[in-house]
């Protein structure tokens, strides 16, 4: 895709500063840019770069006063960085344009598909599934029996949604997620071994949830696993069954929610958390990376850290402390040393 500066500037709402037909077919790093390389400047400690690369055109803020000449073409805007982020989103719409059925696939007769549905090949769409308007499932995508699948969704290559579970508008699952696997729930029996317990509940996504690759977000037992709308989850999570998340909600790579926990709105969880089953945490709160959480967190807004989690100022504190011990354990030595010399010498 060729685009001029012109009509760049038309859509950014800009003006050109140079030649507005000077063309460009890919955005790029300033510091990178080559001819027909887009590139933008926002942050003042990379403006040098701007008077050496060689991309076509730059975006730049209208109030930039030029140190030296440009032989780039400029776009000056009101907001470079907002409005390059404007075109990295038409750019990524315009990457991910897909229409129509590739062959081949499956359709179940019983399956709805609604308008403008693009069906990659080698997936397949289960009995009485319903699948919304403007929906794009990639190639080797698995859909199950009575599966609902809201407007606009996007199913990346790989996805797996076993039957019942209910996916809402605008939701993006990554590549490798699988949704609605059974919790892990097996009973210890008289003779040391487990039984499976049925896991017969459901998953539910709802609106402008995202889901990373590779994440996985089992079926309740009973009832349904929720993530709620806004929730972002990042690559190689594990939310087991029964769990609840709350709006807009924010969970990093490698962490795992175990069954029946719920975590409230607006919450951070960083990379490689371990919640335990069955407790709260509560809205606002935020976890610090690696932390283990064994308890309920009541009190909302807080920041968490350490395993077990406790407060993380507190947290801190203790780290400085940690950072002291091979001093302490010295003075200690020391200390002990000449108590041993005061004794030997008052006997």
């Amino acid at each position: 895709m060729q685009f001029t500066a012109n009509q760049i500037a038309t859509l950014l709402n800009g003006y050109v500063e140079g030649n507005p037909e000077a063309t460009v077919n890919q955005l790029a790093k300033i510091e990178e840019g080559q001819e027909g390389g887009l590139a933008f400047l926002s942050n003042p400690k990379y403006e040098h770069f701007l008077y050496e690369t060689n991309a076509s055109v730059v975006i730049v803020n209208d109030n930039l006063q030029l140190q030296k000449p440009v032989q780039a073409t400029l776009i000056r805007v009101k907001d470079a960085y907002s409005a390059f982020s404007e075109l990295l989103n038409i750019y990524h719409k315009l990457r991910q344009e897909r229409s129509g059925r590739e062959e081949p696939s499956f359709v179940h007769e019983t399956a709805i598909l609604g308008d403008d549905v693009y069906l990659g090949a080698f997936a397949y769409i289960g009995r009485d599934v319903k699948v919304g308007r403007n929906v794009k499932i990639y190639p080797q995508v698995y859909v199950g029996d009575n599966v609902t699948i809201g407007d606009n969704c996007t199913l990346f290559p790989g996805v797996k949604v076993y039957y019942d579970c209910v996916i809402g508008e605008d939701v993006v699952l990554h590549s490798g997620v699988i949704v609605g696997s059974d919790g892990f729930g097996f009973a210890p029996q008289s003779d040391g071994s487990y039984a499976k317990v049925p896991q017969i509940g459901n998953v539910i996504i709802e609106d402008k949830v995202e889901i990373g690759a590779n994440t996985v977000i089992d079926r309740a037992t009973l009832g349904s696993t929720i993530i709620r709308k806004g929730v972002k989850l990042d690559n190689l999570i594990q939310v087991a069954h029964n769990v609840e998340i709350g709006q807009h909600s924010v969970v990093a790579a490698q962490t795992g929610i175990s069954g029946s926990t719920k975590v409230g709105e607006h919450v951070v969880l960083g990379g490689q958390v371990g919640l335990v089953g069955h407790i709260h945490i509560a809205d606002g709160s935020q976890v610090q990376a690696q932390s283990g959480v064994n308890r309920s967190i009541r009190e909302p807004n807080k920041k968490w850290g350490g395993s077990p989690a406790t407060p993380y100022t507190g947290q801190l504190r203790s780290q400085v402390l940690y950072s002291k011990l091979p001093v302490l354990e010295q003075r200690i030595l020391e200390l002990e040393a000449k108590l041993k010399e005061l004794d030997n010498k008052s006997i």
